[in-house]
């Protein structure tokens, strides 16, 4: 048995009721299989892959809290440092009922490679909660905030973790989290949040961020292949801040985005998203888009799933995990789409994934192309690092360069590794190229 199979042998055996994290782990060993081939005694000697697939460290801790009614209400919070060897830990906190320690684990360890492949200096971690706010009053979701912050702060710094925000957690939550820490600590410590208010130390462009970086990484992905996104159909899953942005951004690049979709049913809209009305119903109103279709009268609301079955030339998954599946791969390419680029994370099956590879699609994971918003957060950190702040035309501009850098870094190593057009494989072999000289470098920690 090969260094690769023996490692995800073991991973499994320890893992095995880890289904999101066995199938990261999956993927990502699949794809470095011609870089450790070339050299596996040494990769073995070193045990990179058994330091590569287990976190450093894995905290999980109770979060109490109080509702309105003042019953005391009990959750369950995680952080999971998985990898400091290029930078502090970074990444975001997510609030949702889904959470659990496969997906925490799942996700840092995706992390790593997003990170690496920005080229800034951020090791990978995840975190969050089983707390859902929605439903929540301002006042329910501060104590929550508040609880669990009075936990976390012990594990986290500008120099050692700087979390983010991810879904549930937008501006409000970290500024709540944020006074939490500067109430325990004492300190003013910009930097060991990001996604923070425009008033305390945030970034301009970081709302826009991840949906823009999509984009500019779609385009670039397309022009290297002979094509351009202008005029194109393009079908966006989700109605959070990777979505919207996206769908903002397709319409200036040229593109007409048609759906959009929230957990309990989607859109499709033949003369477009309009992003104004959409922004309203879901970021001001916080309501459903059955409010999108009340306002425009062309647009179709549909109960459930099935953002999938329009016709499109480009389709953006932009929710969460596995929400594009093998039957949906099919329809994508029955009804003509010529390009997929993930802005969740993992929202693709691996069986959906190599479908569409095999029919031809171009086909970006989401550790490259969702990384703008994790990029602009190490911009945040520098700005804070230089008391100062950049424009929004200046961190755009450097979010695009970063977005443009990545697509390069990853097809030129699916090219050098013989895997040319196969952006999974380039993506993970670049994140890994990086991570792995930065673990070596350090010797045995």
């Amino acid at each position: 048995m090969g260094y690769i199979d023996e490692i995800f042998t073991q991973v499994r055996e320890q893992n095995i009721a880890q289904k999101e994290f066995l199938q990261a782990v999956e993927e990502v060993l699949e794809s470095l299989r011609p870089v450790i081939e070339r050299d596996e005694a040494f990769y073995r000697r070193e045990a990179l892959l058994e330091r590569l697939v287990n976190p450093e460290r894995i905290v999980i801790f109770r979060v109490p809290w109080v509702d309105d009614a003042g019953n005391a209400r009990i959750n369950k919070g995680f952080r999971v440092q998985y990898n400091g060897s290029i930078g502090p830990y970074k990444g975001g906190l997510r609030f949702h009922p889904t959470v659990n320690l496969s997906v925490m684990k799942f996700l840092s360890f995706e992390q790593n490679f997003k990170n690496s492949l920005t080229a800034l200096p951020m090791g990978g971690a995840k975190g969050g909660a089983d707390f859902d706010p929605k439903g929540k009053s301002d006042r329910e979701i501060m104590r929550f905030c508040q609880s669990f912050m009075t936990e976390l702060y012990k594990y986290i710094g500008s120099d050692t973790d700087v979390p983010a925000g991810d879904i549930g957690v937008g501006a409000r939550e970290i500024g709540y989290m944020y006074g939490q820490y500067r109430r325990i600590k004492g300190a003013y410590e910009g930097g060991v949040l990001t996604g923070k208010g425009l008033s305390f130390g945030g970034s301009l462009a970081r709302t826009e961020a991840t949906g823009y970086g999509l984009l500019y990484l779609t385009q670039e992905m397309l022009r290297c292949n002979g094509s351009d996104i202008a005029g194109k159909t393009v079908a966006v899953s989700g109605a959070g801040n990777v979505a919207i942005y996206a769908i903002e951004k397709a319409w200036q690049l040229g593109a007409k985005p048609v759906t959009c979709s929230d957990s309990t049913g989607w859109i499709y809209d033949p003369d477009g998203i309009d992003v104004a009305i959409l922004k309203e119903v879901k970021e001001v109103r916080r309501a459903r888009l059955t409010e999108y279709a009340k306002a425009r009268p062309n647009a179709q609301y549909h109960e459930g799933k099935g953002v999938w079955t329009v016709k499109c030339d480009i389709a953006l998954p932009c929710a969460t995990q596995n929400e594009l599946l093998l039957d949906d791969a099919k329809a994508l390419v029955a009804n003509g789409v010529t390009a997929v680029a993930e802005g969740a994370n993992m929202p693709t099956s691996l069986e959906a994934t190599k479908y569409l590879q095999e029919k031809g699609v171009l086909f970006c994971p989401g550790k490259a192309s969702n990384a703008g918003g994790v990029a602009v957060s190490g911009l945040e950190m520098a700005q804070n690092s230089m008391r100062y702040s950049w424009t929004f035309e200046e961190v755009d501009n450097k979010l695009k360069e970063i977005m443009i850098r990545i697509f390069h870094n990853l097809d030129d190593a699916a090219k050098e590794y013989g895997m040319a057009g196969n952006y999974v494989a380039g993506a993970n072999i670049a994140g890994f190229l990086k991570l792995a000289n930065a673990m070596l470098a350090q010797g045995i920690v």
